[in-house]
């Protein structure tokens, strides 16, 4: 944030926020079906709008510096749980530095395809 602890609801208040908020309109353009999960922001993100934007997980809703892996530990879940489970954020949230506070989201599907053999 550029202004600490003031107008928490004005885009022009971050950073790098609009970026994330853009970059995640334009994947849910070119990729329509929800099969698509996305992960935006870093630390001290507006959440609600990158939620709003699209995303699947975001940072920062209490606006805090989040764990550099804290991103990788929602990607490695998801990359890693079966197709036929929505994963959400409680799944891992033990595996979070500051839990919902540093990341939070409406979840996504797993991606990982089972073989039949």
């Amino acid at each position: 944030m550029i202004r600490k602890g003031a107008r928490f609801n004005d885009l022009s208040n971050y950073r790098n926020s609009k970026y994330f908020v853009s970059a995640v309109i334009e994947a849910r353009k070119q990729k329509l079906d929800k099969d698509l999960v996305i992960f935006a922001g870093a630390c001290q993100s507006y959440y609600e709008k990158l939620m709003l934007a699209g995303a699947n997980f975001a940072s920062s809703p209490a606006r805090i510096l989040i764990d550099f892996m804290d991103p990788l530990i929602v990607a490695e879940k998801i990359a890693t749980t079966n197709e036929e489970k929505f994963v959400t954020i409680r799944d891992m949230e033990e595996e979070l530095r500051d839990g919902q506070r540093g990341v939070s989201g409406i979840g996504g599907q797993g991606k990982k395809k089972t073989l039949l053999v």
